[in-house]
């Protein structure tokens, strides 16, 4: 799990770590958009798409830190509890559906 600051990111104030928020396994399939707080940078957006990308049937995740979403595609419906699971794994609170 990566260590926040108190404004939620994981690279203290400046904001400049790292990037990628895309896990792209399969694009096809359910697509469920998530809000999550927290994320500020691409190391965020790669933290918490690694922790969903991890749960069955995930076939695609893009997470972006400007907006706070996360569209997650995968083979069948997801389990909201899974999803908080792993935004909570990865660091972050899950807020809800977009």
């Amino acid at each position: 799990m990566t260590s926040q600051t108190s404004t939620g990111s994981c690279c203290g104030s400046n904001g400049s770590c790292g990037s990628g928020g895309t896990v792209d396994i399969q694009s096809s399939g359910v697509v469920a958009v998530y809000k999550v707080s927290g994320m500020t940078c691409g190391h965020c957006e790669g933290a918490v798409s690694k922790e969903i990308a991890a749960l069955a049937g995930v076939t695609s995740v893009k997470a972006v830190a400007a907006t706070g979403e996360v569209t997650v595609t995968s083979t069948t419906p997801l389990d909201d509890a899974a999803i908080h699971g792993a935004v909570d794994e990865a660091g972050y609170e899950l807020v809800g559906r977009a």
